[in-house]
């Protein structure tokens, strides 16, 4: 069975991403996680990781919708451009300080947005999603 628990963590915020990271390694041990403080290399990464017809591995984004150069919304943008089986395999969650209703349902009205989250992560908003995904989209 291929599960979702591997992550990224796309936030140009270095202290959350060490938050993150924590929680992750706290939860799921054996979970792979990858960081990126630029939208631009995580949506590089992401097209250079999951592109490949053959590879069947999953992972799970957290992204959040604050950033400079390239916020979230851009990079949901730019996603939504991408190949279907790279969409199948990459799951998308906003993470995010805003409490602004607005923000969360245009994240809700995404089609590429799974749950949106706000800082801080913590174990019971991870096992949700894990699980959730798991079932939803678990093969």
């Amino acid at each position: 069975m291929n599960h979702f628990q591997d992550f990224i963590i796309i936030d140009d915020d270095h202290i959350n991403n060490k938050l993150c990271c924590g929680v992750i390694e706290e939860t799921y041990s054996d979970a792979a996680v990858v960081e990126f403080t630029d939208p631009y290399s995580g949506l590089e990464y992401i097209v250079n990781h999951f592109s490949k017809k053959d590879s069947v591995s999953k992972v799970i984004v957290l992204l959040d919708i604050s950033m400079p150069v390239m916020d979230g919304w851009e990079f949901l943008e730019q996603f939504g451009k991408l190949d279907q089986h790279i969409k199948d395999r990459v799951k998308i969650n906003i993470l995010s300080s805003s409490l602004n209703s607005e923000d969360m349902a245009r994240a809700q009205s995404n089609k590429n947005v799974e749950y949106y989250l706000t800082k801080p992560l913590n174990r019971e908003s991870l096992k949700l999603i894990v699980n959730v995904l798991n079932k939803r989209y678990g093969s």
